[in-house]
């Protein structure tokens, strides 16, 4: 986006929020150096931030792809649940 390239609806779909609130939050980062208008613009910190925002996504990442295969196998095992379900009751 800002620094990486990323349009706002690719990274607004890899957050889950929706477009509109993340062009709103850039809109208020490029305007007031922050994406809350109520504080002040964080300190230059000589990309420690950006290390600890890079770290954060792809713990994130990890994350959200564990509970996708989470969820895969959950939904497996309904499915396999219905047909069951459906062959007894026959």
């Amino acid at each position: 986006m800002i620094e990486t390239g990323w349009s706002i609806p690719e990274v607004a779909e890899e957050l889950g929020v929706y477009s509109g609130t993340l062009h709103s939050w850039v809109s208020r980062w490029r305007r007031n150096g922050s994406a809350s208008s109520d504080r002040p613009a964080p300190a230059a910190s000589g990309g420690r931030l950006r290390d600890t925002e890079r770290a954060e996504s792809e713990r994130l990442r990890r994350e959200m792809s564990e509970k996708n295969k989470r969820i895969s196998e959950l939904e497996m095992e309904r499915d396999v649940f219905k047909r069951c379900m459906a062959l007894w009751v026959k």
